[in-house]
């Protein structure tokens, strides 16, 4: 366990304790847009962060429950270090509770038992773990890496010491304090931007919509990289109003050069909604289609390998520039330029 970096105590006047609750003060965790009031012996809705004798701490650090090499463009990212791989690590618990959720049994599990799976992985390692396989960078991901802040952030500082680039897989929910903690570590982000209807982020996810967009502007003007991407699934999702509505704010808030990558939903993996179907590929073409259609440069749909749209083509010529076959890539572009006009690829590559 590790103390919690934002929370504070709360006056405990109010508050009689129960019987099952351990004598302490109630307190605030700040780390994410939840804000939980949390009671003595209790945990946020994170389900890893708990109040001990008034003091809130963090059940997961130096846990990790998966460390792996993965494509950089699993995450995915398809302007940052491409056809490189990343060191992945995540930790159990997730503030959101998304019923579409494919890592649900690392992400809920805290919700449904008091035990906090993981393996003894301390920052140094990881960071060496890197090191010695020669990956460019860390992700922190699977899922939600605000909740795991303490940890994530001390790897990510010994990580940046070492040259090596730090990123960031999430649901955009975090609190400005903890945004503000990691801007000096963070290069780049991959925002899930789930929908563009309060009532989904409510119904579906157990949050809430504006937040996030919030977050996605300020990342962007704090510098760093950020890519976007939108799962669709069927009947909750995937009208055309919603597509316009996301590639719009993309265009107008972020800038026409942040990717947005559409992915297709697989009910098989999903947490609770095994009873919908896949997305059929005729929506995810037409949520690309209106991507480019609003002046998006690059638009890419996820999880269907061999589409045209995995590839990146020169915003100007057309060109193809990168070959995309799943994980598989191939370059032709000079030094992030297209090697058949010269025009800027918008592609972080050192």
């Amino acid at each position: 366990m590790k103390e919690a970096l934002l929370y504070k105590k709360l006056d405990n006047k109010r508050h009689a304790p129960r019987r099952d609750e351990i004598s302490g003060a109630r307190v605030q965790c700040q780390v994410c847009t939840h804000q939980c009031l949390i009671l003595p012996n209790k945990r946020g809705i994170c389900g890893v962060r708990e109040n001990q004798k008034g003091t809130l701490y963090s059940l997961v650090y130096g846990k990790a429950v998966a460390l792996n090499i993965d494509p950089i463009e699993k995450k995915p990212f398809f302007h940052f270090l491409p056809g490189t791989k990343s060191v992945s690590v995540a930790t159990v618990g997730c503030n959101f509770s998304c019923k579409n959720c494919q890592n649900w049994n690392i992400s809920q599990s805290p919700k449904t038992s008091s035990e906090i799976a993981g393996q003894d992985i301390p920052p140094e390692k990881i960071v060496k773990y890197a090191l010695e396989n020669k990956t460019p960078s860390i992700s922190y991901t699977y899922t939600e890496p605000t909740i795991f802040l303490e940890y994530a952030l001390d790897t990510m500082k010994l990580a940046k010491k070492k040259g090596l680039k730090n990123t960031w897989v999430t649901n955009g929910f975090m609190s400005k304090k903890t945004l503000e903690m990691i801007v000096p570590y963070l290069d780049a982000a991959n925002v899930d931007l789930k929908s563009f209807d309060d009532k989904f982020y409510r119904e579906v996810c157990g949050a809430k919509l504006k937040p996030v967009l919030e977050n996605l502007k300020q990342m962007k003007k704090m510098g760093i990289w950020v890519e976007v991407t939108t799962l669709v699934i069927p009947t909750l999702n995937d009208k055309e109003e919603t597509f316009k509505k996301i590639a719009s704010f993309i265009k107008n808030e972020l800038g026409t050069e942040t990717p947005w990558h559409i992915s297709q939903f697989s009910p098989e993996i999903s947490w609770k909604l095994q009873y919908l179907s896949p997305t059929p590929v005729e929506n995810i073409e037409m949520a690309c289609q209106i991507g480019l259609d609003t002046g998006l440069k690059y638009v890419y749909s996820g999880n269907l390998p061999g589409l045209a749209s995995e590839d990146t083509h020169c915003p100007k010529c057309k060109e193809k520039m990168i070959n995309r076959t799943g994980y598989y890539v191939t370059q032709s572009h000079k030094n992030g330029k297209c090697s058949n006009c010269g025009e800027n690829l918008n592609l972080i590559i050192k």
